[in-house]
């Protein structure tokens, strides 16, 4: 069996809600030996209203259950350790000795607030990376300011784009900036263990989620610095080809994207719709003309489409040369045969939770050992606190009687 690249890294996920998880996420799936460490008073295991569960049941113990926690999670073990009380910090600075990476995405004062803030963590371990990832930095005026995904995308720029024109800003249907700045925050980690292994230093790697996404905006920002004007929404729209969007097909809330820009796709366009006769006309000569009367173009191209189920539609634009895909709905990539032939989906067995079909990562490095279910709650305890840190069994009963550790979440 092939090594996978982070095989013997170990690292100490303080993760919570998306980023930081996402982020420590990345490196198990690179190989790292991830270690969650969960309060039992505040474990952030999505469970309670809006939670998604299999077969929509909670069960007996819903924190193992939770499709959110289940994804974000895979691959890592578990311990529950109370970071409040002196005895559970006096154990992580332990673990911390043992360990190579440490991920936390709270708000910049709470780490320092514990008393495990990076200087710390650095006198129990010269050679640890910290990533401490925040919602606007650790310094200026917003330093200390709370943030999710839809307040970032505002934030950062990217929301005042996304919209129809003359209309609102429009957020984007998933929580972009947490995995941007997650899969962020696992690159500079592997720069930072490369350099370490250079030079045996350690580092602490700051990363604001809000940064991650503005840095995606840079042609226009440059632009506007250079005296640009405003960058107007155009909801599928593109600002100088056409045709460009989603287009109607056959049947309920079925569509079709498709993207024209060079003279090929025009005339591959052409060839599938059947030549039209609108089609040769001479405002719709050049990609100027074309983009000049994109709504009429649009118009043309509906008709056709509507008469088509969406993935028959983009098989005869594909086949001569257009960029096409049928817009899929979650029910529809799960069926979906060419990931399906990529052998994408990962099918993973929880021992509480059932086998389902989970994301896989976009790359492929070989051959690797099958992907590990998400921890339950504390399942880790014995592993971490006896074998890692030597703790004895009657030591394990006392610190659970004393809350530093627990069995299951409380409250």
């Amino acid at each position: 069996m092939a090594a996978r690249p982070l095989d013997g890294v170990r690292a100490l996920d303080l993760g919570q809600v998306y980023a930081g998880p996402f982020a420590a996420r990345a490196l198990a799936d690179l190989g790292a030996e991830v270690i969650r460490v969960e309060w039992a008073r505040r474990p952030g295991r999505a469970t309670g209203p809006g939670a998604v569960y299999p077969q929509d049941e909670p069960g007996a113990r819903p924190y193992n259950r939770s499709a959110y926690y289940n994804e974000l999670n895979r691959g890592k073990r578990a311990i529950s350790l109370d970071l409040s009380l002196e005895r559970g910090r006096a154990l992580f600075l332990r673990l911390v000795a043992l360990s190579d990476v440490v991920v936390e995405n709270f708000s910049p004062r709470v780490m320092g607030n514990l008393g495990l803030d990076y200087p710390v963590l650095r006198e129990a371990n010269p050679g640890l990376i910290m990533v401490s990832i925040s919602a606007y930095g650790a310094s200026g005026p917003w330093r200390d300011y709370g943030a999710y995904g839809p307040g970032l995308e505002a934030a950062s720029g990217l929301a005042s784009l996304m919209g129809y024109v003359g209309g609102p800003p429009l957020r984007l249907g998933v929580a972009y900036a947490d995995p941007t700045a997650g899969l962020h925050a696992a690159f500079a980690v592997l720069a930072a263990l490369r350099r370490r292994r250079r030079t045996g230093q350690g580092a602490h790697i700051e990363l604001a989620m809000r940064e991650s996404l503005t840095h995606m905006l840079g042609e226009l920002l440059v632009g506007r610095g250079l005296g640009a004007g405003e960058s107007p929404r155009q909801g599928n729209a593109h600002p100088f080809a056409a045709p460009h969007g989603v287009y109607p097909c056959k049947g309920e809330d079925t569509w079709v994207s498709i993207s024209v820009s060079t003279e090929e796709g025009w005339q591959g366009l052409g060839r599938a719709l059947g030549q039209p006769s609108w089609a040769q006309e001479e405002r719709f000569r050049d990609a100027l003309g074309r983009w000049q009367h994109r709504e009429e173009l649009d118009r043309h191209l509906a008709a056709w489409t509507r008469g088509l189920p969406p993935q028959e539609a983009a098989g005869r634009l594909q086949a001569e040369g257009v960029s096409a895909a049928a817009v899929q709905n979650p029910a529809e990539v799960l069926a979906d045969p060419q990931l399906a032939a990529q052998g994408f989906f990962l099918a993973i067995a929880h021992p509480e939770a059932g086998t389902h079909l989970h994301p896989g990562v976009p790359w492929r490095l070989g051959e690797g050992p099958e992907p590990r279910p998400a921890p339950l709650f504390a399942q880790d305890n014995g592993y971490v606190l006896q074998r890692l840190l030597g703790l004895t069994g009657e030591e394990l009963r006392a610190l659970e009687d004393e809350g530093v550790i627990a069995e299951a979440p409380q409250g």
